[in-house]
């Protein structure tokens, strides 16, 4: 006959193995969820920009200016505008999440303008 072994406390061992892995799970969750946020923020800033930028070359502004201060107020850094004709392209980025080593800005791109 062998011993009988004592198992108690085994389960406890297991549940606090399984809930390290969900916190994991949830943490990575939430950073993903973060970056899908702020790159729908960075496009939303864009499209607002380009056609802040195109309204003001059609206004006789300065169509950057205009899209640049449109992504400020949208809490957004125009990094690149090209006017050609009538058309504005802007580039704009955001901060992305800063969670679990995630240090990458956003960025996205827009165009607006007359139909051709």
């Amino acid at each position: 006959m062998s011993p009988v072994r004592d198992e108690r406390g085994s389960a406890t061992l297991l549940v606090l193995a399984m809930c390290g892995v969900l916190v994991l799970l949830a943490a990575a969750l939430a950073v993903v969820t973060a970056m899908v946020a702020a790159h729908r923020a960075a496009q939303s800033a864009a499209d607002l920009a380009a056609l802040a930028g195109a309204r003001g070359l059609a206004e006789g502004r300065n169509g950057c200016a205009q899209a640049a201060e449109v992504a400020r107020a949208n809490e957004a850094r125009l990094a690149a505008c090209a006017v050609t004709g009538r058309v504005v392209d802007v580039v704009v980025r955001v901060s992305g999440p800063r969670w679990l080593g995630q240090t990458a800005d956003l960025a996205a791109r827009s165009r607006a303008g007359p139909a051709p």
